[in-house]
């Protein structure tokens, strides 16, 4: 599978790697938290680490840890204005259920 970027957020996000030296592209994954568990994390890529699969969409790489790849592998990652924010959002077919708020996510047990 992949992770694919759509073309609102492929445009996002390669005006913030050109704006940032030394970017190398998108960081992706997952870090604990919230009331469900797990919570989408996104950063700019300043270096490839040990493990990452970097995932390529028209020169924009995506770079992803391997303990994150089986969570989020497969997601689809927009982005979005609503009112005065601006986001990304994230279509992720290994979420089983999402808590309330939107802000975290569970996986079946066998990804945990």
């Amino acid at each position: 599978m992949a992770v694919r970027l759509t073309p609102v957020a492929f445009a996002r996000v390669q005006r913030f790697i050109e704006q940032t030296p030394g970017a190398l592209g998108l960081r992706f994954g997952v870090a604990r938290t919230g009331c469900s568990g797990w919570g989408h994390v996104t950063d700019l890529a300043r270096e490839q680490r040990e493990g990452d699969t970097v995932f390529e969409q028209d020169g924009v790489r995506i770079y992803v840890d391997a303990d994150s790849l089986p969570l989020v592998d497969g997601t689809e990652i927009d982005f979005g204005k609503q009112g005065l924010s601006e986001a990304f959002t994230f279509s992720n077919p290994n979420a089983s259920a999402e808590c309330g708020c939107g802000e975290s996510f569970t996986t079946d047990a066998a990804h945990r």
